[in-house]
């Protein structure tokens, strides 16, 4: 017979456990869904975050900028000065970035096929999270992006 108590039933698994991994199954399809592929699970990683060791409790920002504008395709000239321009000052420590292709529906109802970036920081305290919204800000500013995706989500990191 299994432990007793206010998360278990005799002879299953504990109804927590069951419940984080029903939500790594979610997540898991929601990476899949959304990205085409499983390239970011740090998404799941959030219900592991209580058991972070000390200084190892992060906050992972990720946003999704679209690369179709209405001057034109952003280049990669302009995206390389936006980094240097707006991001690398706001995070000197250190950022990911890489390409996607991806598909949103428009004010206007269509559906919107489109090159993107993804830029992804890694935070360990909440003072960035001001500037992750500056940068996406700016970046609908100089490119007159309709949105621009920005996932949150906690996780352990180290180095």
């Amino acid at each position: 017979m299994g432990r007793k108590g206010r998360f278990s039933r005799p002879g299953r698994i504990g109804y927590a456990r069951a419940m984080v991994r029903l939500r790594a199954v979610r997540c898991i399809a929601f990476a899949v869904a959304v990205t085409g592929a499983a390239l970011d699970l740090a998404a799941c990683a959030s219900a592991a975050v209580r058991g972070c060791a000390p200084g190892q409790r992060a906050m992972v920002d990720t946003l999704y900028l679209g690369t179709d504008s209405p001057a034109g395709p952003v280049t990669d000239a302009q995206w390389q000065a936006f980094l240097g321009e707006v991001v690398t000052p706001r995070f000197p420590d250190g950022l990911t970035t890489w390409r996607a292709d991806g598909q949103w529906r428009g004010e206007d109802g269509r559906i919107v096929l489109e090159g993107s970036h993804v830029l992804q920081i890694v935070r360990f305290d909440a003072a960035g999270a001001d500037d992750i919204a500056a940068v996406a800000d700016e970046y609908k500013r100089r490119f007159r992006q309709e949105a621009v995706l920005r996932l949150q989500t906690r996780s352990c990191a180290s180095f």
